[in-house]
């Protein structure tokens, strides 16, 4: 009876384990069919989002299927992406081929944007995969000052080119007229007064490019020193009253006096002086060319007005520019260079001022140098001390 009841103990014992083991073996079954297969890599790996942030060019990530998870902002700006995709087609292209064989590309494109300034904008760009990860990085650099500025050398060089060729041209052409008629007096002295003059005209326009070449792109003056406006103007003026003289050009000054700012003398004379000779050169006899100085509770202000020709509005924005001429036969005829507005422009910028200008065809122009104003130290109090303004 005893050994009936242990075997009917073993028996339900071992029932129970079975169906136990039964059960945990279809809830294991069932846990395996329902965990989920790894998904594909949705980030970046670590690290590479910060490196990305630092580029200045316009950085994407692509993923394996083509969407973009990670864009810079300017590339959302130019509209080469919006949301997760990539707009343009041939670097969507370039990227697939990258994917398909690991090999880095580098193109160029144009992408046309919709805003304010050119009507496209030019990229360098570098598609390449991103190590391990199956991710492709696209990188495009803007290049459209790059070629502005490539473009502006390459006038500069064709400028220079044939400005120099015209006076060296003039002169060996007198040399060989003066050595035929050496026997004639009278025609070697008029050949030779006009080498003198294309000489003259050569030496100003290398001492002009000798100039703009010392100033162009400087930082602003390190060790600027205490300048008279009086001074300034007074010269500037008496460089050019000869040849307003044979114009019958009065010459005349006003405005405020004892005036002072921080700066260059030499750079502002030779500014304030172009700006005197073209108000000469460009106005027709027995008008008046008029230097007034103003101050403003923070600016100094030169203005040059002319009863001249005038300049056409749409010329006005280009006429700093190096060698720009807004009628260039009067301005060779007058012997000018193209670069003294030029160089006007950058000793302002070197001064921390600016230069502006107002101008109407037919009825003159004023052009006006703004500067930084410099006050005048109290005089000594009876101590001996001198008192100066707080910001000195």
């Amino acid at each position: 009876m005893e050994g009936e009841l242990l075997a009917a103990i073993a028996g339900l014992v071992g029932l129970v384990t079975g169906v136990a083991a039964g059960l945990a073996f279809r809830i294991s079954e069932s846990d395996r069919d329902h965990t989920p297969d790894p998904a594909p890599q949705s980030g970046l790996p670590a690290g590479i989002a910060e490196v990305l942030a630092a580029l200045p060019s316009s950085a994407v990530v692509l993923d394996s299927t083509d969407r973009v998870l990670r864009a810079s902002s300017a590339a959302r700006a130019y509209r080469i992406v919006s949301g997760d995709e990539l707009l343009i087609g041939e670097l969507l292209a370039l990227a697939r081929q990258v994917r398909r064989d690991g090999v880095i590309r580098e193109t160029e494109i144009e992408v046309a944007v919709r805003r304010f300034g050119p009507d496209s904008t030019s990229f360098a760009v570098r598609v390449a995969p991103l190590g391990g990860t199956g991710l492709i990085l696209v990188l495009a650099e803007d290049q459209t000052e790059r070629r502005r500025v490539e473009a502006v050398r390459r006038d500069f060089v064709a400028n220079i080119s044939h400005e120099l060729k015209t006076p060296v041209g003039a002169l060996s052409l007198l040399a060989e007229t003066i050595n035929d008629a050496s026997d004639d007096p009278e025609a070697v002295r008029r050949f030779a007064t006009r080498m003198k003059h294309e000489a003259d005209r050569l030496t100003s326009l290398i001492q002009d490019l000798i100039t703009l070449s010392r100033i162009q792109g400087a930082e602003p003056l390190a060790e600027p020193v205490e300048v008279a406006l009086d001074t300034v103007v007074e010269e500037s003026l008496d460089a050019v009253r000869t040849a307003a003289d044979t114009k019958n050009i009065e010459l005349v000054s006003g405005g405020d006096t004892d005036v002072l700012t921080m700066g260059d003398e030499g750079l502002l004379i030779t500014a304030l002086r172009n700006l005197v000779a073209n108000a000469v050169s460009y106005s027709p006899e027995n008008t008046r060319v008029a230097v007034s100085v103003q101050t403003t509770a923070t600016t100094v202000e030169i203005s040059v007005a002319d009863q001249g020709i005038g300049i056409p509005q749409q010329d006005l924005e280009r006429i700093f520019e190096r060698f720009y001429r807004v009628d260039a036969a009067r301005s060779r005829a007058t012997g000018g260079t193209g670069l003294g507005l030029a160089i006007v422009k950058h000793v302002m910028t070197l001064h921390r001022g600016e230069v502006t200008v107002w101008s109407k065809e037919g009825e003159g122009s004023t052009f006006t140098l703004r500067l930084p104003r410099t006050e005048t130290p109290e005089p000594p109090s009876s101590d001996g001390n001198t008192y100066r303004e707080a910001a000195q």
